[in-house]
């Protein structure tokens, strides 16, 4: 079918954008991701060295006050990018969580373990969100989707890399660090490296990127203005307080908060649940872990595909949700062979990342757009509190004499929990279309 000219500069603009800007983005999040949860790998050697001050009760804490540093900044990370500049403020965030993540390497005590956690999620703070605004500055509407379901697919991938590469690292003992020592790091260098690459690798808007066309960049500018000046005719400025009246916007908040305090802790205490129930050395703790995460990456695809072929999200996000909770419970049953436990695990992984990516269409869906700009911000303030809250509750039950098997399976029930609110989500029927 012949195409206009026009037609044929918007393909190519959008066409170069993806392979410019996703994989660089790509790389950050699983960088990201990578250094916020890697403690869970870390952790299978701390136990057995650092006995004299850490302990799970500790662990719970330190992995959790990571989310407290992130909420701190999060939003002021966000407005950053859109008032300054995405390249700087990338950069910073880069470099400076990267240092951090490699000073866990010398920390000896209790405060020292707090005070590094809590400032590698202060680094961390705004990437995430900072990202979904420069996602506006790039991605027309209608690519906005594909790009976050990429970002979201840097989760389970970058555990699925991390856990077989810690398992390697944890075997490292030169000059005199440990294992553990060494996990931080050199999985912490990458972002470092990165954050001065991002400097000359990552342009702030279209009009910069010399890559682009005056044609490309033309069009680009032009489609991204009009659709902003129309969100802004349909929906208004819609203030925080008229935001937070909206009580889909607080089943929202509560689906993912109930989700998160599942899904949270199976991420940072999985590696410690395989050993516990395979009895295996961390060799092959961690292979296996990174296998289940294998898994997770085909949840995230699979969910993204059905969800966007069918139209509907709010089932696709329930179905993920309910999976997790029923597969996890199966994984915690004591008394199966090994290789049953094994495939509840990888069913959960399936299942516990493949919500996500409809879950955060929901906004978009059930609320105005400018409604939903401010109600993400909320939503995710809630998903990153559940982070700590979860990883600390865990961390206390057990030091108390609950088994991690009992707390997993409280888990389980959160995810239950969540799926449950985000059942009774009223989503609006498209016209002629199905909600």
């Amino acid at each position: 079918m012949p195409t206009s000219p026009a037609d044929t500069v918007a393909a190519s603009a959008r066409r170069k954008v993806a392979w410019r800007i996703l994989p660089l983005l790509l790389a950050l999040y699983v960088v990201a991701y990578l250094d916020r949860a890697n403690l869970g790998f870390a952790k299978l050697q701390m136990k057995e060295t650092e006995k004299s001050w850490f302990t799970e009760e500790v662990f719970g804490q330190g992995a959790g006050l990571f989310f407290i540093g992130y909420l701190v900044l999060e939003i002021p990370g966000a407005l950053l990018v859109e008032r300054w500049s995405a390249r700087k403020w990338f950069a910073r965030i880069l470099v400076t969580w990267g240092v951090i993540s490699m000073a866990m390497a010398l920390v000896n005590s209790v405060p020292q373990f707090y005070i590094t956690r809590f400032l590698l999620g202060l680094a961390e703070a705004g990437f995430y969100p900072g990202v979904i605004v420069y996602f506006t500055h790039w991605f027309p509407k209608r690519d906005r989707g594909r790009a976050m379901a990429a970002m979201i697919l840097g989760v389970p991938g970058s555990l699925a890399l991390g856990a077989p590469m810690s398992a390697l690292l944890l075997k490292m003992g030169w000059f005199g660090l440990k294992g553990w020592q060494w996990l931080f790091l050199v999985e912490g260098a990458p972002a470092v490296v990165l954050g001065v690459l991002v400097l000359f690798l990552l342009p702030d808007r279209p009009r910069n990127a010399r890559w682009l066309t005056p044609e490309e960049r033309d069009w680009l500018e032009g489609t991204l203005d009009a659709e902003r000046r129309e969100t802004a005719a349909v929906g208004g400025v819609v203030s925080v307080w008229r935001v937070l009246r909206h009580p889909v916007v607080w089943l929202l908040a509560a689906g993912i908060f109930a989700t998160n305090l599942g899904g949270y802790s199976l991420v940072f205490w999985l590696p410690t649940a395989v050993k516990g129930l395979f009895a295996a050395d961390d060799t092959t703790v961690l292979v296996l872990t990174g296998v289940i995460y294998l898994a997770a990456m085909a949840g995230v695809l699979l969910a993204g595909q059905s969800s966007d072929r069918t139209g509907d999200r709010k089932w696709h996000c329930v179905a993920g949700q309910i999976g997790a909770a029923v597969f996890l419970t199966l994984a915690m049953m004591s008394g199966q062979p090994t290789a049953v436990v094994f495939g509840w695990l990888m069913l959960t992984g399936l299942c516990a990342h493949g919500w996500p990516t409809p879950f955060w269409a929901l906004p978009g869906q059930t609320l105005t757009a400018s409604a939903a700009a401010v109600a993400v911000g909320v939503i995710n303030m809630a998903a990153n509190f559940a982070g700590y809250v979860g990883n600390a509750v865990v961390g206390s039950l057990q030091e108390r004499g609950v088994s991690l098997t009992t707390c997993l399976t409280g888990g389980a029930a959160c995810y239950a929990l969540g799926a449950l609110l985000v059942a009774v989500i009223p989503v609006p029927k498209p016209p002629g279309g199905k909600a």
